[in-house]
């Protein structure tokens, strides 16, 4: 037997566990670079303007921080800095992807029977690894044919997408890493998390500074450096290359030379007896989500710093051009530009919040296929107690993410117009708005969780549809009935002189209906299912 028997099945595993969400993220992510070529070629359809836009956007470090450099003014120099943000979710879907079907299988015990039968040593690494690195080639290759046909040089546009794709690679890799020196998919989440964090603040520090080496150090920073549609420097690509086989040299002996189901670094004693706490089911529902509602908080407070203080430079951007003027103002519905640009970022914000929202409803899924509900409702628990513990969760994550990143935008815009007292609850206020239709998308997910709970992964595909019609609906003028689809259409403009709250309730009220639904369903039901 070889070490890499029964990889071919392992992958047609993966391939069918991961039958909807895989393609998801993959479409989702090679559409959106093509929808930023269409808009640049509509909105900015000389040459005039597009030099003075990239002179705007050159010239603000905050804008920089978050995409990177722009490194010419053509539409393709252009829409290869506006994904610059894309490849820290390619990175991020590409080591979750690992991670979920190495350390995560092995975790809940199914690594364990697999390897009872005829199945090679590097079987379970090689097979997870072969599926995302084929999932991100097939990205970069759609990334490139998108861009290709809306008229952009074809050598760009491939240099581009196989940037993308070798990112997500290096990151994949990263995971499969990750997956050997923790005994639990949690901390080699951690750690990826930690790492791609670090690959982002060596790139934003290089890309604001005078000298850029600091981004010749971070994976996120060798995708600007091909320079696509710019020069095309394909010889960056052999970086992540390297480096990916690096990682994987470093990966496969520890795989085998590791017990089943420990890690190369030794794990945290907890305490001897649980604490008060943990007494019933909030407390141990707190101590699942705490970590989540933490480390989104962070990550958005940060994020919100750097969005506040692009606000006065990206509605300076757009002044001159009434096309732009228009959509941003259909965006973010605002009075200036600065207001319409914080409103769309919000509106962002809110699709990645629902996201949160997506994710904490579903930890209950996980919950009850890994075993660990069922022996939890055998006690005095009720049904109803313990997925209302989760469904808080679901709701408040949400909710305090938003506020966060409204709090930190208001921080930094501010500044940049000297008033902090009165922009502080302002964007506070326009983050919160965001919350009831990232309810609805949770309560989507608990619905499908009480009724079908094998449907419940479903629920980010409605985050999809979602995500794309607030990226192309303004753009291309889509029909309202299609972006009335979307329950972040429904979401007010705040920052509008005068706006009315009452869809602001609707969608609360959809979204607890969905949610009550869900409770019945599940209350009905067997457990497990699986």
């Amino acid at each position: 037997m070889s070490t890499l028997t029964g990889t071919r099945h392992l992958v047609r595993l993966i391939l069918r566990r991961d039958r909807v969400l895989l393609p998801l993220w993959v479409l989702v992510l090679a559409v959106l670079p093509m929808s930023y070529a269409t808009s640049f070629f509509e909105l900015f359809p000389t040459d005039a303007q597009r030099a003075a836009y990239a002179a705007g956007t050159a010239r603000n470090p905050s804008i920089v921080a978050l995409l990177g450099p722009v490194y010419g003014d053509s539409v393709g120099a252009l829409t290869a800095q506006r994904s610059g943000f894309l490849l820290v979710i390619i990175a991020l879907a590409s080591l979750l992807t690992v991670i979920r079907h190495t350390r995560t299988e092995e975790e809940a015990g199914r690594r364990e029977l697999l390897g009872a039968t005829v199945l090679g040593r590097y079987a379970g690494l090689t097979a997870a690894l072969l599926v995302t690195y084929a999932a991100d080639l097939l990205l970069g290759l759609l990334t490139a044919a998108g861009l290709v046909s809306t008229g952009l040089p074809p050598a760009g546009s491939y240099a581009y997408g196989l940037a993308a794709a070798l990112t997500g690679i290096v990151f994949a890799t990263l995971g499969g890493l990750n997956a050997q020196l923790t005994e639990t998919a949690g901390g080699a989440r951690g750690i990826g998390i930690a790492v791609l964090g670090a690959a982002f603040g060596l790139r934003l520090v290089g890309d604001t500074a005078t000298n850029d080496w600091p981004s010749w150090l971070s994976p996120l920073g060798w995708t600007a450096r091909v320079r696509a549609y710019e020069g095309d420097r394909w010889w960056v690509l052999a970086l992540p290359l390297v480096v990916s086989v690096l990682i994987a040299a470093a990966a496969y002996p520890l795989s085998v030379r590791r017990d089943l189901g420990a890690g190369l670094l030794p794990p945290r004693l907890g305490p001897a007896t649980a604490g008060s706490a943990l007494s019933g089911p909030f407390g141990l529902a707190w101590r699942l989500h705490r970590g989540q509602i933490l480390w989104w908080s962070v990550g958005f407070g940060l994020l919100g710093l750097i969005l506040g203080g692009a606000a006065e430079a990206a509605g300076r951007s757009v002044e001159g051009n009434p096309q732009l003027e228009q959509i941003m103002a259909r965006l973010g519905g605002a009075s200036s530009l600065a207001d319409a640009y914080l409103g769309a970022t919000l509106s962002l914000a809110g699709l990645a919040a629902a996201g949160y929202g997506v994710q904490a409803a579903l930890r209950m899924r996980s919950e009850e296929t890994a075993g660990r509900a069922e022996p939890l409702l055998a006690t005095g628990t009720h049904r109803s107690t313990w997925l209302f513990s989760h469904v808080v969760f679901a709701l408040l994550g949400p909710a305090v993410v938003l506020v966060v990143t409204g709090l930190a935008i208001g921080v930094t815009y501010g500044v940049s117009v000297h008033d902090v007292p009165g922009q502080l609850p302002r964007m506070a206020g326009a983050g919160l708005a965001q919350v009831p239709a990232a309810w609805v998308l949770a309560g989507v997910a608990v619905l499908l969780y009480g009724l079908a709970p094998r449907l419940a992964p479903a629920a980010w595909a409605l985050l999809a549809v979602c995500v794309l019609l607030g990226q192309l609906g303004a753009v291309l003028e889509l029909d309202q009935w299609l972006l009335d689809l979307s329950p972040f259409t429904h979401t007010p403009q705040v920052l509008r002189p005068t706006w009315s709250a009452t869809p602001l309730w609707l969608l609360t009220a959809v979204a607890l209906a969905l949610a009550t639904f869900g409770l019945a369903g599940f209350r009905r039901r067997d457990v497990p299912v699986t």
